[in-house]
């Protein structure tokens, strides 16, 4: 079935990879093998959704992989990548821009930067995609998609387009509208006029504090759990004496508790375990349960 299911798909434009290790396709370095499929227009990622739609085949969508655990034994449903071939951004008017779903979200900053509008600067240094930042809702420094995006074109479960508003896209915290199988096609994002110089500048210093404050020397997810009501996870993972606590290969960063590091070897299942220990210490000591904020998938998911 799967080898009708490819020939359809390079049929229709996409290049497909089979058995690649997802560990190269992941901030965390950590996964095994799938098979990819890659689409370089909106056009080709619809057609590969509504061929997965006919062949009643289940998959996965990836951005840059960023935000995602995956499994060691891998993922047996195709996954679709929307990689770099779907990065292009483009000056809509004077304070509106848009871009396809691939384009990471620095390229994305630094090129609102060059046309001296403001209100994405949080973005900056962000790792991962524009469509996978709109799917979560990301944010940081006090910025969020929520505030700057317009509207999204989003590929649903029969590979058709649909217009969403910022109203439709309902955000909340770490959360949009989008269910699982929709893919972000591309996104309108509304911003202000300001100057070149400033934007650039606090940018800078959005960048510094990262540096500063995130292990960025270590492969990682970012932020593993989501922020409880009142508090801060890294907190309290910190005052529970997890720092640098570590099973296997995965470690709690000295730099900032609420990152989980690949120390060089680790496994998904080392992850978990840690993810696990670090939800039932906290729970003990403070009644608080973290609610994991990366994604996990593939076998054993």
């Amino acid at each position: 079935m799967k080898k009708l299911l490819f020939q359809q798909l390079t049929d229709s434009g996409c290049i497909v990879l089979t058995d690649e290790k997802m560990a190269e396709h992941t901030s965390f370095r950590i996964g095994g093998a799938a098979d990819l499929i890659i689409p370089n227009s909106v056009e080709q990622l619809a057609a590969a959704v509504k061929i997965m739609k006919k062949h009643e085949m289940p998959y996965h969508v990836l951005g840059k992989g960023s935000n995602l655990l995956v499994s060691d034994d891998g993922i047996e449903e195709p996954v679709i990548w929307i990689s770099s071939e779907m990065s292009d951004v483009a000056l809509l008017d004077d304070h509106c821009i848009e871009t396809l779903g691939g384009a990471r979200l620095s390229y994305v900053a630094e090129f609102a930067a060059k046309n001296s509008l403001t209100g994405m600067e949080f973005a900056y240094g962000i790792p991962g995609s524009i469509g996978g930042a709109v799917v979560m809702n990301a944010g940081a420094y006090g910025g969020e998609m929520a505030g700057i995006v317009k509207k999204a074109t989003v590929i649903d479960e029969n590979g058709e387009l649909m217009l969403l508003t910022n109203d439709d896209l309902d955000f909340s915290y770490r959360h949009s509208s989008i269910r699982d199988g929709m893919v972000v096609a591309s996104v309108e994002i509304e911003l202000q006029h300001g100057d070149e110089d400033q934007i650039r500048s606090y940018m800078q210093e959005l960048q510094k504090r990262r540096v500063d404050k995130q292990p960025l020397q270590y492969p990682s997810a970012g932020s593993v759990f989501k922020r409880p009501e009142g508090f801060f996870a890294g907190k309290l993972i910190e005052d529970a004496g997890l720092k640098g606590y570590q099973i296997g290969g995965a470690a709690v960063s000295e730099k900032h508790a609420g990152f989980i590091i690949n120390k060089g070897d680790a496994t998904c299942a080392d992850v978990l375990d840690l993810i696990r220990f670090i939800q039932n210490t906290v729970k003990e000591k403070f009644g608080i349960l973290l609610e994991c904020e990366i994604r996990h998938i593939g076998r054993g998911a």
